[in-house]
């Protein structure tokens, strides 16, 4: 659940949701953690304190391309047929290093701590053919690269991002683009964009699309914090951490970001 979107209690009564949720907090008290965290699209603890932060966004997709380009508002269209005309390619990739290097970068220069190489490993070799990694190239250089995933009738592009070049050639507009129309030509409806912050330029890149936020609920039973928890990059707090590592060295953030990215889902 740590990395993930969405994860609560599964029950089909009152009478189990409740019992799951005391044996949650008991364990919780036990292991003497700071915070018991459940994540949903509705509230489901009332009795818990909430944080009003993450919104997820999703949209249907037309099995004609066209339709879906004309469903893209004008300016973002325009970002799109940028990518187009600067000849950019599209790769699907079975290896996931390409994707780290990519991808690390991106989070770097955003002053946010990557997860290790490995985890990214473990995903495609767990969730196989569920799994994909699409990457932009130009030239045949690969400048930017999400890895999605395939659920039932959705797709979820769930770890992207594009080096400094891929800003200039519209490359992450165009990856989106692109991974929409291969979604849809395998009969897939539903695009999931995944969650993001309010106020940071996720969230807009994700509205300048058409895309309509949805308000994530997340609720905390707090154990040993006694307030909920911020480890959001908007908190002033961080503000010094973020521009220190915006200028580490590529090496030295994928050594030290595993260790710290583990608390900051």
């Amino acid at each position: 659940m740590p990395f993930c979107v969405s994860g609560g209690i599964v029950a089909e009564s009152e009478m189990a949701f409740s019992a799951l949720e005391d044996a949650a907090c008991k364990l919780a008290e036990q292991l003497e953690v700071d915070y018991l965290e459940m994540r949903n699209f509705e509230r489901k603890h009332p009795r818990w304190i909430s944080k009003d932060l993450y919104v997820s966004f999703q949209k249907f997709i037309d099995p004609n391309p066209q339709a879906n380009l004309n469903a893209v508002p004008r300016k973002q269209r325009a970002m799109i047929r940028k990518g187009i005309k600067a000849e950019l390619a599209i790769e699907i990739n079975q290896d996931t290093e390409q994707f780290f290097a990519i991808y690390s970068e991106s989070l770097r220069n955003l002053g946010t701590p990557v997860m290790s190489s490995k985890y990214f490993r473990f995903l495609k070799n767990i969730f196989g053919d569920a799994c994909e990694v699409l990457t932009v190239t130009k030239n045949g250089r690969p400048i930017a690269a999400v890895m999605s995933f395939y659920y039932r009738d959705q797709v979820l592009p769930y770890y992207g991002g594009g080096n400094r070049e891929a800003r200039q050639l519209k490359a992450n507009d165009f990856m989106y683009w692109q991974l929409m129309l291969r979604a849809s030509q395998r009969g897939v409806r539903i695009f999931d964009y995944g969650r993001s912050k309010k106020g940071t330029g996720s969230y807009d890149f994700k509205k300048n699309w058409g895309f309509s936020p949805r308000a994530l609920q997340y609720e905390y039973y707090l154990v040993k914090a006694r307030r909920m928890p911020d480890v959001s990059p908007l908190n002033p707090r961080y503000r010094l951490s973020i521009t220190l590592w915006q200028h580490m060295p590529l090496s030295l953030s994928r050594m030290l970001g595993p260790m710290i990215a583990r608390n900051l889902a």
